[in-house]
């Protein structure tokens, strides 16, 4: 199982950006898809996070701005990010929990991807 993310970039204050992730290899079933970020000299935290039932939620700072979907088809979690601001400067990785075809059920992440905001 993989996890291909894309879609950072550099975007002035205020802007918007779609972030993507797909996943791909012997998927039996994904479970919570969701977003995290890390900025520089900083722990990793959760951004935004959807369940395979189509409920989500969002850390305090993003939410009103941020929205995460989902194509469950295409096995592709989405991050919608409105209003940036310089803070959400980060490398963004997804996570989806993940039931192989043959394997345990576990997390699995993407490679990341870089978001700067410039003030």
């Amino acid at each position: 199982v993989q996890l291909q993310a894309s879609g950072g970039g550099l975007v002035q204050a205020g802007g918007s950006l779609r972030l993507s992730c797909a996943a791909s290899g012997s998927i039996g079933s994904i479970y919570d898809m969701g977003w995290y970020r890390q900025a520089a000299g900083k722990q990793r935290e959760v951004v935004a996070f959807i369940t395979a039932y189509g409920s989500t939620d969002y850390r305090d700072s993003v939410k009103g701005r941020f929205t995460v979907s989902r194509d469950y088809a295409r096995n592709t979690v989405y991050l919608k990010m409105n209003s940036l601001k310089p803070e959400d400067t980060a490398v963004y990785f997804c996570k989806a929990v993940v039931q192989p075809i043959d394997g345990p059920r576990r997390d699995y992440w993407g490679q990341g991807t870089l978001v700067t905001v410039s003030s």
